[in-house]
């Protein structure tokens, strides 16, 4: 099972850099999903641990007072304004098999946050992209309880119904949609209306 999720890992890293290597320059400065961030900076944060040494991680670490989120933010900003839209697709590519995986979260971990924000670069900017739903179904078989309370998400009352998958998570009204857009609901994003269906769907859409 390992072997498979990491096979499903580089398959995406690779699919993504066919992707951003066809996009026309504005598309680079168009913004995503995470507020924010262009596609620029969520490739350069994509690929922040291939380029980064531990030692550089420690340091910004400490200079952001050892806020996470603070110290993504600025390394992804910093690293987006030095390096050109082709240095940044390389680093994707080249590495579709390193094997790095955020903390405690291993190959499973490394698939979510590749496929995550792959979406929120495709879903923000309106790419004609869909993630495999076998590999979504990957990451989503991988989130737990703690995985969702992490980006805060307020499902009171919502079940969220795969429409592509059988997969569903939550009681009450029920919000369909494709699984990589449940996804992105679990994340915490809003999406662009239109995606979603059902009587609670706005709470998650615009």
């Amino acid at each position: 099972m390992t072997e498979d999720v990491r096979a499903a890992v580089a398959a995406e890293r690779r699919e993504q850099a066919d992707l951003l290597a066809g996009l026309e320059p504005w598309q680079w400065d168009a913004p995503t999903l995470c507020d924010g961030w262009r596609v620029r900076e969520m490739v350069a944060h994509t690929t922040m641990p291939f380029r980064t040494s531990l030692a550089r991680m420690v340091l910004d670490l400490a200079k952001a007072r050892g806020d996470v989120n603070r110290m993504a933010d600025r390394a992804a900003r910093r690293d987006a304004a030095a390096l050109p839209a082709e240095r940044l697709v390389a680093g994707l590519r080249d590495n579709a098999t390193h094997p790095w995986s955020p903390p405690g979260g291993g190959p499973h971990g490394a698939l979510a946050h590749d496929v995550i924000h792959g979406l929120d670069i495709t879903v923000g900017v309106g790419l004609d992209r869909r993630v495999p739903p076998d590999r979504v179904a990957m990451v989503l078989a991988g989130m737990r309880p703690r995985n969702v309370a992490f980006f805060g998400t307020d499902l009171t009352g919502v079940e969220l119904r795969a429409t592509d998958l059988d997969w569903s998570y939550g009681t009450g009204d029920p919000v369909r949609g494709r699984a990589e857009d449940l996804l992105l609901v679990l994340c915490g994003r809003r999406l662009p209306p239109g995606r979603l269906e059902g009587p609670a769907a706005g709470r998650f859409s615009g």
